[in-house]
């Protein structure tokens, strides 16, 4: 009786779910090819895209693999840890990040069996590690550099990466158009290449196609008061003066108590706020600047007393453009005006105010300090105008990867094929369960021509046979081409990506893959709100 009564011993919280060994691995991998199922039809020129509604009803039209992966609400832990290791593609290369998905859950798609056999998944890591590192031997054997001493040279280089990163884009159909407008931003910043001196603005209304490229800083027409009319609209060679200084009258009850007994008191400190405001305006006015920005806002007296000066000024500027603008005009921020020096302000060529849609903008162009642009991006409805965004924002950040490393592959599934041809080569110099391994890596890498041919309606088991007979015959840039439905040289074609991007997609996809892998058991708390029982039965 007394052995039937002996407590249990409990290690975790009762309610505390785990899970563990070959079923939980197999679980795991099950619930990251969910998340690719959810994205697989995104990739390519072919790929259609996904409406996603979040829980305060806004929508998002989008086939950019982050954003999607972004806006999934995934519950389960391992499918948390790919999604992660993908987006790190989109902050790393900026692009890439449906490849990144597709390869890793190929890769573990084709681990599964051996999983499921008893292979241990240490094995199929350092299989899949040995793969990778060859594969990117590989590129760096394969890639092609361009010379860029001939700027035009390079400026097409630039022009066909850009152009293919488009190429899968909602603005596919405009991939000219854009891909100059991002050369030329791209260009224009110094050799940092700093992305936070490209300024994007979206205008709604208008054609896809009015969008423009403002070679300095542009932004939006702040709150004004009437007094603003009067005031110049154009400038040429003007002294800016970037300020974070409110400029208008405060409500005395507001700011502090006053106790006074006669209006003649009253009447001097009203005399002394207004005093302490002109003493502050004269200052500005005699350092003879003709632009006057504040982060604070600016009151209808100091937007009246500018005018009647010919002076123009804005209030409540974002930070984000006030720094921009400091950077490319030069000068400072100043939090005060008694010591206003001529090397506090900054300078630019051209000062206008211009009319775009139905929007005003403040243009700066011909900025000495620093090479900055602004995009001014038009369309006919938002989610439209913030998928271009994000389209142009992926484009830029390949072409600033490619400024930076000029070696090129070719894309369309060229690259991937050649890897797996190499990779099925060189298993065959293994013994034992390395070979297959390393063989199913390479039956992988087939997945992003395979997908692209699922995505544009072609037949997959027919390209992708002429591919593996081009590629064995020596045609080491042979991929898919989307406008003939055949396949094609695609160096010759023109459809280039930088090799870092492909580098780093194989290196993210086999992390996320050997990660998933690694995990054999999962230990779960109970929610808050678990009530564990009381106690024993017949204890109480």
């Amino acid at each position: 009786m007394m052995q039937s009564m002996q407590p249990r011993i409990i290690l975790l919280k009762e309610g505390t779910d785990t899970s563990q060994g070959v079923p939980q691995i197999v679980s795991n991998i099950n619930a990251c090819q969910m998340v690719v199922e959810a994205i697989r039809t995104t990739l390519g020129p072919r790929g259609m895209d996904k409406l996603i509604v979040d829980s305060k009803e806004k929508v998002t039209i989008s086939n950019d693999g982050a954003t999607i992966l972004g806006l999934l609400d995934i519950v389960h832990p391992a499918a948390k840890t790919l999604v992660d290791i993908a987006r790190s593609q989109d902050a790393e290369v900026g692009d890439g990040t449906t490849t990144v998905t597709l390869l890793a859950g190929e890769f573990m798609k084709q681990a599964k069996p051996y999983i499921e056999d008893g292979i241990n998944s240490q094995i199929i890591i350092r299989s899949f590690r040995k793969a990778t590192a060859f594969a990117l031997k590989k590129i760096q054997e394969i890639q092609i550099t361009v010379k860029s001493e001939d700027p035009e040279e390079l400026r097409q280089l630039l022009k066909k990466c850009a152009s293919t990163s488009m190429c899968s884009k909602l603005i596919a159909y405009n991939k000219d158009f854009f891909s100059d407008m991002v050369v030329d931003a791209v260009m224009c910043l110094d050799t940092l290449l700093p992305l936070n001196m490209i300024g994007i603005k979206k205008v709604t209304g208008g054609s896809v196609t009015d969008s423009q490229l403002v070679q300095g800083v542009a932004f939006k027409k702040t709150f004004s008061y009437a007094g603003f009319e009067m005031q110049p609209k154009t400038y040429k060679d003007p002294k800016v003066l970037s300020l974070n200084i409110e400029l208008e009258l405060k409500a005395e009850r507001d700011n502090a108590e006053c106790r006074i007994d006669n209006v003649e008191e009253y009447q001097k400190i009203v005399d002394a706020e207004w005093s302490i405001l002109y003493n502050k305006l004269d200052l500005m006015v005699a350092s003879g600047a003709k632009i006057i920005l504040s982060k604070l806002p600016i009151g209808d007296v100091a937007t009246q007393y500018f005018a009647d000066r010919d002076i123009f000024c804005a209030g409540r500027v974002t930070q984000e453009d006030l720094n921009r603008t400091v950077k490319a005009c030069g000068g400072t921020i100043l939090t005060t005006v008694n010591d206003i020096r001529e090397a506090d302000m900054g300078q630019c060529s051209l000062f206008e105010e211009v009319q775009i849609g139905n929007d005003r903008y403040n243009l700066f162009t011909g900025c000495p300090k620093a090479k900055t642009c602004t995009l001014i991006l038009r369309g006919g409805a938002d989610q439209f105008i913030d998928e271009t965004e994000r389209s142009l924002h992926d484009a830029i950040m390949i072409v600033r990867r490619a400024l930076k490393n000029d070696s090129i592959v070719a894309g369309g599934g060229a690259i991937e094929m050649e890897l797996s041809k190499e990779l099925r080569n060189y298993a065959k110099t293994i013994h034992g369960k390395e070979q297959l391994l390393i063989t199913a890596y390479a039956k992988a890498l087939e997945i992003i021509p395979r997908q692209l041919c699922d995505n544009a309606g072609f037949d997959a088991i027919t390209i992708l046979n002429k591919l593996r007979q081009k590629h064995a015959q020596g045609a080491k840039w042979m991929g898919m081409d989307i406008s003939s439905e055949d396949i094609a040289d695609n160096f010759e074609a023109c459809v280039w990506e930088p090799s870092i991007v492909k580098r780093n997609a194989l290196t993210a996809a086999c992390d996320a893959c050997c990660t998933i892998l690694s995990i054999d058991e999962t230990v779960k708390n109970p929610n808050s709100n678990y009530k564990a029982p009381s106690a024993m039965p017949g204890m109480r």
